[in-house]
């Protein structure tokens, strides 16, 4: 009985130590978060990082602290993921626990949490999911979006061949082509480029461009957002010019509920207008006036704003290479000729062509540290844990510029997107318009857009910098939260 006894309590005395062994290793494990460098009061790491080059701080962290590590910006706890590896787990192996999007206060005041870039949860579930669908049943991605892209491009063409050879600027004409698409999708139409109010609005953006290009806007004010809230600055400024676009947006809805005819709609603003429509008994509905003028603003932001300035970039960079614009050129005429319009069906037989588009988008790393994410719960990922709500930089600049697979990634080469046998060589790191569930609603719009904007840019005319090819400088203007590119004027002869 008595060895019974002893028995019992022996067993006891081994599950209690199994049981807070476990208990132990739970608290361990949950302790365990990325690490980082020490943090200092207030300013966290932000002393030790360069603000006018954010990636490249990190990409020094990365090699000291690993492919996931945490930084403080401000109060503001970041964990960041370096490398294809690391990025892929987390926005693809773990797409639903990363979904979150990550608060950044600039962002936050231009779409109070409504439109799709900014909103979580079941809002940008629903607002995500019903922007996808109209966009498609308004061309996204079909034969009319792709001729309407057709039409655009001629009429760019005329634009530019009105300048007579002379310096400008390209960076508004571009803006103007780009944003007419997307007008066209969400506003039933698009504006003809001499008029005044779509002329206010376009130098609206181009001034918020400007604007962005300063650290002040990328990293002060998103980190450091209660002392920056009652300072001067460019962000102050950014905010007016927002504030005047989204009254434009407004106008055109209060027109679109004049005029609607709910059998028929136009585009995206009446399909959205229907489903408020639809939901008009449900308390909880995500479709609002307020969300259809944010999403409205989100929308054409986005299809304006990284369209227009991914061709800004390019063109600056095939000034830089005269023989790639010949390549690319002799593979106009071999597959083209003079006498047509590219369309979407000619990129397969122009391989060259489409590898110099690929490059210019993994080159120009538009967004290096993509927009923040968040964690949607407490996670587990890989020997880490990371708290709900812990802010995400999935950094695409570490998978845009892996050495392994581009190599020479600081240099633009078309032969990253080639085979030996100049055949289009497909990259699963090609992700400028990030990867998993919260890849960018437009991207099939955009590259769309960009091939057939240059590849009729290029069938027409031939660019002549005007200083020596050489000196072009085509690193960003600012390398922080977006690259921008630097100002320049070049002169489009005809061919």
């Amino acid at each position: 009985m008595e060895l019974l006894g002893m028995t019992t309590i022996f067993l006891l005395v081994c599950i209690s130590c199994l049981l807070l062994f476990a208990t132990w290793r739970s608290i361990s494990q949950k302790e365990k978060q990325p690490p980082g460098p020490i943090t200092l009061p207030i300013v966290g790491n932000i002393l030790q990082l360069n603000p006018w080059n954010l990636p490249e701080s990190l990409k020094k962290l990365s090699k000291k602290y690993g492919p996931v590590f945490t930084i403080y910006l401000g109060q503001q706890k970041i964990v960041v993921l370096y490398g294809y590896d690391a990025v892929k787990e987390a926005l693809i192996d773990q797409a639903d626990d990363f979904s979150g999007r990550g608060n950044l206060p600039l962002l936050k005041k231009f779409f109070q949490d409504t439109g799709i870039l900014t909103s979580n949860g079941e809002t940008w579930k629903q607002l995500r999911r019903f922007a996808l669908a109209t966009l498609r049943d308004f061309g996204m991605g079909k034969k009319s979006i792709r001729e309407r892209i057709q039409e655009e491009a001629h009429f760019l063409v005329e634009r530019i061949r009105n300048t007579h050879e002379q310096p400008f600027d390209p960076g508004n004409f571009l803006v103007h082509a780009a944003s007419n698409i997307i007008c066209s999708i969400i506003f039933g139409d698009r504006f003809d480029y001499e008029d005044k109010k779509f002329l206010i609005l376009i130098e609206l953006l181009d001034a918020n461009n400007k604007l962005q290009n300063s650290v002040q806007t990328q990293v002060c004010t998103n980190f450091f957002p209660t002392v920056m809230e009652y300072l001067p600055g460019p962000h102050q400024q950014m905010m007016k010019n927002i504030e005047k676009v989204n009254q434009f947006t407004f106008e055109i809805i209060a027109k679109h509920q004049e005029t609607l005819d709910p059998t028929c709609p136009r585009d995206f603003i009446d399909a959205f207008l229907n489903k408020m429509e639809q939901e008009k008994g449900n308390g909880h509905s995500e479709f609002t006036i307020e969300t259809l003028s944010r999403t409205t603003l989100d929308l054409f932001l986005a299809g304006t704003g990284t369209t227009g300035i991914t061709l800004r970039h390019g063109l600056r960079i095939l000034q830089k290479y005269p023989e790639i614009v010949e390549k690319i050129q002799k593979e106009i005429d071999c597959v083209i000729g003079r006498d047509r319009s590219p369309c979407m069906a000619d990129r397969s037989q122009m391989p060259y062509t489409d590898a110099v588009v690929h490059e210019i988008q993994r080159f120009i790393d538009f967004l290096p540290l993509n927009v923040p994410h968040a964690v949607m719960k407490d996670t587990k990922f890989r020997d880490y844990f990371i708290p709900k709500d812990t802010m995400i930089l999935p950094a695409l600049t570490s998978v845009l510029h892996d050495s392994k697979e581009f190599p020479n990634p600081e240099k633009f080469d078309p032969g990253h997107f080639l085979n030996a046998n100049g055949t289009f060589k497909k990259s699963d790191y090609f992700m400028p318009f990030s990867t998993g569930k919260r890849i960018c609603v437009g991207e099939g719009l955009a590259r769309m857009e960009i091939f057939i904007f240059l590849t009729a840019i290029l069938q027409n005319f031939t660019l002549k910098p005007v200083v020596d090819h050489k000196d072009i400088d085509i690193s960003p203007l600012v390398s922080t939260l977006a690259n921008m590119p630097r100002p320049y004027e070049v002169s489009f002869l005809p061919r």
